[in-house]
């Protein structure tokens, strides 16, 4: 492994910015003395919620089968379900957002699940923080746990079409790996599962 030094840092080039993520490259010498680009995209930090809603508070039930035979008395995880236009498909999703200027990962969590789900935590727990594909990003995300939900008022963007549901907490894991599965969502339930706030 070399270690940091061994690298020089020749120039950082933004080749274009947009609303969402600026991308470009930085133009590095190697340890062996050559010089290559690494092309990066640079995005605002990012924050994904487990929440947690107790069994007496579920509003929905995710459509059929063995979710909809689960016992009453089992808490739920929310979930979202939205189209996402850059690969052309439809997610089962956790709730998630851009962190905002001044915002903590946790502050940003109750800010996200109220405006895509219309509850509001009672509580809110950081369980990790992480850098994301660090081959080509410049991003970090948070991963939050929310529990004590009460209803609050929802606020969706104008590129968000969302529809909310629940999955029993005892099959959240096995359902969140059913294709076509997601990043964001599998690595958020792994932490809490690892952290005993989901079970297996």
């Amino acid at each position: 492994m070399t270690a940091p030094e061994a690298w020089t840092h020749l120039e950082e080039v933004t080749e274009y910015e947009t609303g969402w993520y600026d991308g470009g490259y930085d133009l590095l010498e190697q340890p062996d003395g050559t010089n290559k680009r690494y092309y990066w995209a640079e995005l605002p930090p990012a924050v994904v919620v487990v929440a947690r809603i107790d069994a007496r508070s579920v509003p929905t039930v995710e459509g059929g089968g063995s979710d909809a035979e689960t016992a009453d008395d089992e808490d739920r995880l929310l979930f979202v379900k939205q189209y996402r236009p850059a690969i052309g498909e439809t997610h089962l999703e956790l709730p998630a957002g851009i962190v905002e200027d001044g915002e903590s990962y946790t502050a940003a969590a109750a800010r996200e699940l109220e405006e895509e789900t219309g509850f509001r935590p009672a509580s809110t727990t950081l369980l990790q923080e992480y850098a994301v594909a660090t081959g080509v990003l410049r991003h970090d995300r948070g991963v939050v746990y929310a529990e004590g939900l009460e209803p609050g008022e929802r606020a969706l963007d104008s590129n968000e079409f969302l529809e909310v549901t629940t999955v029993p907490i005892g099959r959240a894991i096995d359902r969140a790996r059913e294709q076509p599965a997601n990043d964001s969502t599998l690595s958020a339930l792994l932490l809490a599962r690892e952290d005993g706030l989901v079970d297996r």
